[in-house]
């Protein structure tokens, strides 16, 4: 089994939920980011989303649109994020840690260069945007040899037939985007959400997380009552962008609202 398999299980048989923080690696300085990442799982992650700045992140909002500006300044790409796992592995081997980002990056490096870097660096996950499951089959050959899950996404307008095909193709877990539009926008509609979910459990035996919308402790809870998994992004590299002269300020409000989630779930 996976990091990620093993994690979901132990997850489910202590009847807790996954709390999956993102951030963008990199931001606000490349410096900022493994330490970072030691300190979400001492404040209650799971799982980790380590995001691949981008140019045009097109699935995301403006908050995390400018994470990836933060972090390209710094020359942060594909390679740098991969070397940043590396060193969280040094002194965590258990974290399951998800790299989420764009294909055109991994195309640059080359899927089987990047396959192989990937399984030097101990990732667990790769969630590619914008690959869709109808053109995956390579790279998830090459992962799946490696050890490493495929993650996809499911939009609400997902329906049985494709949520089968996500299911097939996928592994670690199946990440639903809980409304139309991109990364901290909008309002998350709990209602919708149960519906949604139990299509997509009637589809896959995959854990599912839900993020886009996720925003504090309240939501947080409210997620996890219906998913296997809950995650946050935009939430915490807003504390990033409102502290630009103070990044320990930032790190120290991000470490309490995780906290404060993870008390939430777990209440």
């Amino acid at each position: 089994m996976s990091r990620l398999a093993d994690k979901f299980a132990e997850l489910k048989a202590s009847g807790r939920k996954a709390l999956i923080p993102f951030i963008t690696a990199g931001d606000p300085y490349p410096e900022f980011t493994v330490p970072m990442l030691h300190d979400m799982v001492a404040a209650g992650a799971d799982v980790i989303e380590l995001g691949v700045p981008f140019s045009d992140p097109m699935a995301d909002g403006p908050v995390i649109q400018r994470a990836s500006e933060r972090a390209l300044a710094h020359k942060v790409g594909l390679r740098k994020v991969l070397s940043m796992a590396m060193e969280f592995r040094k002194t965590d081997q258990t974290t399951p840690l998800v790299l989420m980002g764009y294909l055109n990056p991994i195309e640059m490096m080359g899927y089987e260069d990047f396959a192989n870097a990937a399984q030097r660096a101990d990732v667990d996950g790769v969630l590619t945007v914008d690959l869709p499951p109808e053109e995956a089959a390579d790279c998830v050959a090459l992962l799946r040899e490696r050890g490493i899950d495929q993650i996809f996404l499911l939009a609400p307008n997902s329906d049985a037939e494709r949520i089968a095909k996500m299911d097939a193709v996928g592994s670690g877990y199946l990440y639903y985007v809980s409304l139309k539009g991109v990364t901290g926008a909008g309002h998350l509609d709990t209602g919708d959400v149960k519906e949604k979910l139990a299509l997509i459990r009637a589809n896959t035996g995959l854990p599912v997380g839900v993020g886009f919308g996720v925003k504090d402790a309240e939501t947080a809870k409210t997620v996890a009552n219906l998913a296997d998994g809950v995650v946050v992004g935009s939430a915490l590299i807003s504390k990033i962008e409102a502290c630009p002269d103070d990044p320990e300020q930032a790190r120290s409000e991000i470490i309490a609202l995780l906290k404060s989630m993870r008390s939430a779930m777990d209440s």
